[in-house]
């Protein structure tokens, strides 16, 4: 309980951000139920004034009915006006937390994305917040007007009868200890609930994502035998969760069912003592079901209050992990591109070493390729230029600047790095070209389109720059050369290129090549790449094993020496004396 405790902590400090709102929420509760409560008072009147068979105070019956009438009226209004204002505020803290949320999937460490799995994340961002401002609608409308119900009925009892209002305050706690017994137990079960949801969604999101893939290698019946395991899983959990939930609510009727029949028999001994009038031992018996049925309700709503809160604490947990470094506040400069990585230490795991004691000094405008077996850490390597991961030793330097003492944005504004994965937004050609530059005028991303032959197939699409695109809008090829048009646009200082035309038909790949051959003149590139032949004309090849650099030099040098790159090399030819 513990657990639950501190997540609703939590949820209560967004909600304090609303006072106002709530304020005034809670007024309005106290007034529905003042308004409520008043209307058995003006039954039980009514009551005393029929005296008699041929004896009625019609007068009094007429008022009382009137009256009647003008606070149920009331009463619904202000129950109306609650109503929107406690949707308002539900809803304004949800969007708070879905807000914090991205804002901190901003800045988490790569490490935290690789492990979790997209549908996971997905889950608790739309699902879990879902399920929670579910259950906060429901849990402070009933909440609220609960506890006021509660606290304005036993007022109202005391004035009429102080032993029978002791008696009911007595027996409370039987309704109290029922409910808590059983809404500890469904709140585990919730909680599994809501992590296996999240596991169903990320096993959805990866089938989906990848059914070309599913369908080619015949895995539909495995994809559907494990799914199968995870929705037996969610179901048991979640008939377990219910099962315990709903035991709630019956449980505590049936004690409250006691409570009031026992009510009905103390009042029924104080009308013969003459110590209760039959208007006010209506009233009485109206107050005690009045004064049960918050309990009631509460209980009904305890299944969701559970399943919010273990929503929630997923939500928190995404919110509350551990962001990147701090980051620093001085703002690199447009970089010259002199790189010096100095005796750099890095692993994913520290059990297992990848790269150990990197070293590197480039010069000026210098084009340096990585070249080496899968796994070798060439990938890597460019996520710690961009600082996308923090090195665990050593230091690498910019211009003399060590990067971790710049901000992370800055860094980045001086690479333009083109992927083997690309990423396309849902938006127009144009807006996805001026990713990085969106101010740029239509003939600058027109230019830098043909500079890039992309601009062959956007002419042809039906509102060439105007047209809105997914990811599924175009073949992996042409999707490759937008993200490469989007550097030739933005021109950056220094360039990272990672399989940059891995998806391009040959011809293209010639012209796409020629492009950047001129893109990266003045210009610092790193280019990592398979095919061996793309980087015959780099400055510096480093040839990586292991984590670590074993062979450095030119191309023609490489060769010379006949170790690891030219075994690679020549590898890629069927007849070798190509080569």
């Amino acid at each position: 309980m513990s657990a639950q405790k501190e997540t609703l902590k939590k949820v209560i400090a967004f909600i304090g951000r609303y006072r106002l709102l709530l304020l005034v929420s809670i007024l309005l509760s106290a007034l529905t139920v003042v308004l409520q409560l008043y209307v058995p008072i003006l039954f039980g009147d009514a009551v005393d004034g029929i005296i008699a068979a041929g004896n009625v105070d019609m007068d009094l019956v007429v008022s009382c009915l009137k009256k009647i009438l003008i606070v149920i009226l009331a009463s619904s209004i202000a129950t109306w006006i609650m109503n929107v204002l406690n949707n308002r505020l539900v809803y304004r803290v949800i969007k708070d937390i879905r807000a914090k949320a991205i804002r901190v999937i901003q800045t988490l460490p790569l490490k935290y994305l690789d492990s979790h799995s997209t549908g996971d994340v997905v889950g608790r961002m739309i699902a879990d917040t879902d399920q929670l401002s579910d259950g906060l609608l429901l849990g402070v409308t009933q909440l609220f007007s609960g506890v006021v119900m509660i606290i304005v009925t036993l007022i109202f009892m005391f004035r009429k009868n102080v032993m029978i209002t002791l008696f009911v305050i007595v027996m409370t706690p039987v309704s109290f200890l029922v409910a808590r017994f059983i809404a500890s137990r469904s709140y585990t079960m919730f909680r599994r609930q809501t992590e296996t949801r999240g596991r169903q969604t990320a096993l959805i999101e990866e089938i989906t994502g990848n059914e070309k893939i599913v369908a080619a290698f015949g895995y539909q019946k495995r994809a559907s035998e494990r799914f199968a395991e995870v929705n037996a899983e969610l179901e048991k959990y979640a008939q377990r969760a219910v099962f315990y939930s709903s035991l709630t609510n019956p449980s505590t009727r049936a004690v409250n069912s006691v409570i009031y029949a026992l009510v009905a028999l103390i009042g029924a001994f104080a009308i013969l003592k003459g110590q209760l009038s039959v208007g006010g031992f209506s009233a009485m018996l109206a107050y005690a079901n009045q004064y049960m049925k918050p309990f009631n309700d509460i209980s009904s709503v305890i299944a969701e209050l559970q399943a919010a809160l273990a929503s929630a604490a997923r939500v928190f947990e995404l919110i509350e992990a551990e962001p990147e470094s701090k980051e620093a506040e001085k703002v690199m400069p447009e970089a010259s591109g002199i790189v010096d990585i100095d005796d750099v230490s890095f692993s994913y795991d520290p059990k297992v070493p990848l790269i150990e004691h990197f070293s590197l000094q480039t010069k000026e405008s210098m084009r340096i390729a990585i070249v080496g077996p899968t796994g070798c850490g060439k990938t890597t390597f460019i996520n710690l230029l961009m600082r996308f991961y923090d090195v665990d030793k050593g230091a690498i330097r910019i211009d003399g600047e060590d990067i971790r003492d710049v901000t992370r944005h800055s860094l980045r504004e001086n690479y333009g790095m083109v992927l083997q994965e690309t990423w396309l937004k849902h938006a127009t050609v144009r807006e996805n070209i001026a990713f990085g530059k969106p101010d740029a005028a239509d003939e600058e991303i027109i230019k830098a389109a043909k500079e890039a032959h992309s601009w062959e197939f956007i002419r042809r699409l039906p509102q060439k720059l105007d047209t809105v695109i997914n990811e599924d809008s175009l073949s992996q090829g042409q999707k490759q050369l937008l993200c490469i048009t989007r550097v030739m646009l933005s021109l950056p200082p220094m360039l990272i290129l990672d399989e940059a035309t891995s998806s391009i038909d040959t011809r293209t790949e010639l012209q796409v090549q020629n492009a950047f051959d001129k893109l990266m003149e003045g210009r610092t590139s790193f280019v990592v790449a398979h095919r061996l032949s793309t980087i015959r004309s780099a400055d510096v090849i480093l040839v990586m094993n292991s984590g670590k650099i074993i062979e450095q030099g030119s191309h023609d040098e490489l060769m010379a020496k006949n170790g690891f790159y030219a075994d690679l090399y020549r590898s890629q030819f069927v007849n070798p004396a190509a080569a």
